[in-house]
């Protein structure tokens, strides 16, 4: 193994159901997450739910729960909802566990003796929405600037985290780590916000009683995003197994929405450095999902289930829609005439079209055996070019560049079909062409199926299998498994099966 590779998601608010915006991030997790495995490494990747706070505890005493009983009922819908996709996360996280709450107290204590945290009394503008505190300057036409909803007025002694003396240490790890934060345009907004100059900030609450009591006070418990982000500490060990935080930490990516790039890229690595712990290695913040040039959210009418669209697209064409039809980084507009006609393009008529054709003809011109692939026949190529720009744009999480790679190898063996006529060949009596023609696309598919096996497990295991390959596409390792012929393939028995991505007709 390649040693360890730790990735995250943000942890969802479970005051929120499950949309198509947690799914945007989930997936490209996830795909990352898929691609790290393929090269041998020990992946650790977290998601889970945030269930402290406020707002919390509002929407309980509203629904006569208790706010675990609420917490229960909302968290397990993220996990049913991340199953039905196919994520495959090796931990999810909740910050009612005990694991959480001994790692919360124990980071606590860590920075409170560390001299980072100090008791005053708080006076200013609280949105419970989004669990922050602000200034009027903060506000847009009187409202919170994300929720665009009313604020509080609070007035309560807090503790204060001092925030104000990372700023300087921050601007210097942030211009001798430029990939600490992507994509740059981010990165930029982050040193544009450190610039600005950073202000102590509340950290307890004592009006409040859902929370995690601080370890010398209890009669504080922690403000709720300061608790929610020690969860990618939490879930590697810290304050329970040294060892194990020691091996998995700093986490190599944390993957979230731009709307908490402030929380990820300045209020969490002040905090570990308070802690006196080392910085994550990348944040990546990505741009909104957009439906009808609006960004999701509980309050709106966009807010589509991935439990609305899988039933018909499936769970491949879910995941390929959302990691290819958008440049992961940036804002992207959702359509359903959009899914349907890059399913029907990519998914049916070209990926499935490919597979079908060319297990068809192996199956009928062929006996279904696999003939050889030629080592120097005319795919080779284009299968070397596609892996090169497919490591190169993952390595990058350029998704839609890495995978776009892949579907024009596809588009290169389809054409090369095209071209070559094995169906002619075959008629004239030709066995040896024809059989060098699928001997070549065969191997093309095994490599497609590779590749694309991050993205679209589903149907790249299915592949592999009609292909006579034992195990699955997880089993192989990059970028060895996906050079031209590195895997005996001649001989094995081929099956035609269904087709992968049946046309989806709108009427």
């Amino acid at each position: 193994m390649s040693g360890s590779f730790y990735v995250t998601t943000p942890i969802y608010y479970v005051n929120d159901a499950p949309h198509i915006g947690h799914a945007y991030t989930t997936v490209h997790a996830d795909v990352l997450a898929r691609w790290r495995r393929l090269h041998g490494d020990d992946v650790l990747f977290l998601t889970g739910t945030d269930e402290h706070g406020l707002k919390i505890q509002r929407a309980a005493e509203e629904r006569g729960l208790t706010p675990l009983e609420w917490a229960d009922t909302t968290s397990a819908r993220f996990r049913e909802a991340w199953a039905l996709i196919d994520i495959s996360n090796d931990d999810f996280i909740r910050t009612t566990e005990p694991r959480h709450r001994v790692a919360v107290q124990a980071f606590l204590q860590q920075v409170y003796d560390n001299g980072f945290i100090e008791l005053a009394t708080y006076e200013g503008l609280y949105c419970v929405a989004c669990e922050a505190y602000y200034v009027d300057d903060d506000l847009v036409d009187g409202l919170c600037p994300i929720h665009q909803r009313p604020v509080e007025s609070v007035s309560e002694e807090n503790y204060f985290f001092q925030l104000s003396k990372f700023e300087q240490p921050l601007i210097e790890h942030y211009e001798a780590n430029p990939e600490a934060v992507q994509p740059e345009s981010k990165r930029n907004e982050v040193l544009g916000f450190l610039r600005q100059g950073l202000r102590d900030f509340s950290m307890s609450r004592t009006s409040i009683s859902w929370g995690i009591p601080l370890p010398w006070d209890p009669a504080h418990v922690t403000y709720v995003w300061y608790d929610a982000l020690i969860n990618y500490a939490t879930a590697v060990g810290f304050g329970a197994d040294p060892d194990q935080f020691e091996y998995r930490w700093p986490v190599q990516y944390h993957v979230l929405a731009k709307d908490i790039l402030r929380f990820h890229a300045v209020y969490w690595p002040a905090m570990l450095m308070a802690a006196g712990l080392p910085l994550p290695e990348h944040v990546f913040a990505h741009g909104y999902l957009l439906v009808g040039g609006e960004k999701m959210s509980k309050t709106s009418l966009n807010n589509i289930a991935p439990a609305d669209l899988v039933p018909e697209f499936g769970s491949d064409g879910f995941r390929y829609h959302f990691v290819t039809d958008l440049h992961f980084g940036q804002d992207g507009d959702f359509s359903y005439e959009g899914m349907v006609a890059r399913y029907n393009a990519d998914l049916a008529n070209n990926f499935g079209n490919l597979a079908s054709r060319v297990l068809n003809m192996a199956v009928t011109y062929c006996g279904g055996v696999v003939p050889d692939a030629r080592a120097e026949g005319p795919l080779v190529a284009h299968a070397a070019i596609a892996l090169d720009a497919y490591e190169s744009a993952l390595g990058e999480l350029k998704f839609d560049d890495g995978f776009g790679a892949v579907w024009q190898l596809i588009r290169d063996a389809n054409g090369y079909i095209e071209d070559s006529q094995p169906w002619k060949t075959h008629k004239a009596g030709d066995a040896a062409v024809t059989a060098a023609v699928l001997g070549d696309c065969l191997e093309a598919l095994r490599i497609v199926a590779l590749l694309a096996s991050p993205l679209i497990p589903r149907a790249a295991s299915a592949l592999w299998t009609r292909l006579g390959l034992t195990g699955a596409p997880e089993d192989a390792r990059l970028p060895d498994a996906a050079v031209w012929g590195a895997v005996a393939t001649t001989g094995n028995a081929v099956e035609k099966g269904e087709s992968l991505f049946p046309r989806i007709d709108v009427p």
